[in-house]
């Protein structure tokens, strides 16, 4: 088990790195105050870095699938080490958007690659059995980092500035691109690298299209994930509704990576409890849902806070929890193509609603938690995703 030892543990601090986002409680207040741009511009910006990683998606996988996940994850680092430097350079829509095309591309090169670089390990050792609990491990080693970074990130927004926050950014993602350099590529890939780029890229999509259970599996996580995933946007907005102060905004933010983790760490857990792990799936969704609508006419700081952490623990877990029953489908020489495919389509979701949610919390922020929350509902209600689609 040599690489699964050293290969898996090198991808743990790898993503640990690449997610110390001492921003990340304090996001939305750096963009509107430090930045003085409105949150319709803010999601104008991440309409824009959805565009851009529609653009970059599925040729950045074929980079990964033809030149090598470990190349193609040490190029993300070193790009998202430049993107946190270009964002707290100077307060510009406009250098913004240069900004958040580096963070596409560095989102980009690492989509599809970094689980493909796990997956394909595990598969190596023939452990693919275990990929659920190591997947939701290497999410926890994230989420983590995020739990460490943001209150950290916040304390020094309040003393030093929003500024800064965001520069420090820049060094755990240079480190990240140094362990990158260590990781091995797993034998199961070295062993399927005689297609071209261009066969590289067809065979991805076709992979996909012709795969009716890949599909369904898809768009539950898309559809679904693409309402819950507002929440990290729309949280901070509510807080300071709320009149908190932005030094308890990253302690706020480890409080629902705190949650994300222990669910992470319990799927199979919280399945058995539950009976099935399509009703998992199911209650994954109407909690949110139900958590979103609470957020909505409620206006005590502490319960508003719970809620955050319930819509966030279960909410963005999902994808993760989807992440691992996808893999099952998809044959290893094809894998971060196919997942990138994927990728491809979530963010060109994602690009076209940005803007609207953009118009619609600026209307009104109660009302889009009240929409939100009903639209998550009724698409867990009409999910066609069953019992037998999902595999251990």
């Amino acid at each position: 088990m040599r690489i699964f030892s050293s290969n898996i543990k090198r991808m743990y601090l790898f993503n640990f790195l690449l997610n110390m986002h001492f921003v990340a409680g304090v996001l939305v207040p750096f963009m509107t105050q430090w930045g003085n741009i409105s949150f319709s511009q803010i999601m104008l910006l991440q309409s824009f870095f959805m565009i851009s990683i529609f653009a970059l998606e599925v040729p950045t996988g074929a980079v990964a699938d033809y030149l090598g996940r470990k190349t193609s994850l040490i190029l993300s680092a070193i790009v998202h080490s430049l993107a946190a430097l270009v964002y707290a350079s100077y307060p510009s829509f406009y250098v913004f958007m240069l900004g958040e095309f580096l963070w596409a591309l560095g989102a980009a090169l690492l989509s599809g690659a970094d689980s493909a670089m796990v997956y394909d390990t595990l598969k190596t050792e023939g452990g693919e059995i275990e990929s659920k609990s190591i997947f939701g491990r290497m999410q926890s080693s994230m989420l983590a980092a995020i739990m460490i970074s943001a209150p950290m990130g916040s304390m020094i927004a309040a003393t030093v500035g929003l500024r800064y926050s965001m520069m420090m950014l820049s060094l755990p993602c240079f480190l990240a691109a140094i362990v990158g350099l260590s990781l091995e590529e797993p034998a199961i890939f070295t062993e399927k690298k005689e297609k071209n780029y261009l066969g590289t890229i067809r065979e991805g999509f076709s992979y996909f299209r012709h795969h009716r259970v890949l599909r369904i599996l898809a768009f539950d996580s898309i559809f679904i994930g693409n309402l819950l995933f507002m929440i990290i946007w729309m949280y901070q907005p509510m807080l300071t509704e709320l009149k908190v102060s932005i030094f308890f905004f990253g302690f706020v933010s480890a409080g629902m990576t705190l949650t994300e983790i222990g669910i992470l760490n319990n799927f199979a857990r919280i399945e058995n409890f539950l009976g099935s792990k399509r009703r998992y799936i199911l209650f994954s969704a109407i909690l949110p849902g139900m958590g979103m609508i609470l957020i909505s006419i409620n206006s005590l700081v502490p319960i508003t806070v719970i809620l955050i952490f319930i819509v966030g623990g279960f909410g963005l877990t999902r994808v993760t929890l989807y992440q691992s029953y996808m893999n099952k489908y998809i044959d290893s020489h094809n894998r971060a193509t196919v997942l990138s495919t994927i990728s491809m389509i979530s963010v060109l979701v994602r690009s076209v609603s940005y803007p609207i949610y953009g118009l619609l919390i600026e209307w009104s922020l109660r009302n889009t938690f009240l929409m939100i929350g009903i639209l998550a509902l009724a698409f867990a209600l009409i999910s066609r995703v069953r019992e037998e689609h999902l595999i251990d």
